[in-house]
């Protein structure tokens, strides 16, 4: 067997918020709750399991997930986020607020989740598709 990336735990404040948030934006559902983790599986099969970080913990470090979505669920998504008046940028240095990107010929844009995690959306992978 080769080696697959299989899943990650997202620390969050609200566990079951967060994950609704993830699901709404990227038009998935979200999973049945399995111990301390509310899961949402992408396409390809890899899982974000949400969990609560401690009350104790003063911060939650914020951490950057890319998702390679296709042209309509770009133009889905952005139009949640332009909805629901997210800030967004253009890249992951906060500049460009209120644009998109055009990278590799593609869409991208970044925005922040509920506990400050940085989420990309982009169409186009970098580097572009590879030629036939």
């Amino acid at each position: 067997m080769s080696v697959q990336f299989n899943h990650t735990i997202v620390g969050c404040r609200d566990n079951r918020e967060t994950a609704e948030f993830w699901a709404e934006v990227l038009g998935l559902d979200v999973g049945k709750e399995w111990g301390p983790f509310i899961p949402v599986v992408v396409a390809n099969g890899v899982t974000f399991d949400f969990a609560q970080v401690p009350p104790d913990v003063p911060e939650i470090a914020s951490i950057h997930y890319a998702f390679l979505v296709s042209e309509g669920e770009f133009d889905a998504a952005f139009a949640k986020i332009q909805a629901w008046k997210l800030r967004f940028w253009a890249d992951p240095h906060q500049h460009g607020e209120g644009e998109i990107n055009h990278h590799d010929g593609g869409r991208g844009v970044y925005f922040l989740d509920p506990n400050g995690h940085f989420l990309e959306l982009i169409t186009v992978p970098y580097g572009g598709w590879p030629s036939e």
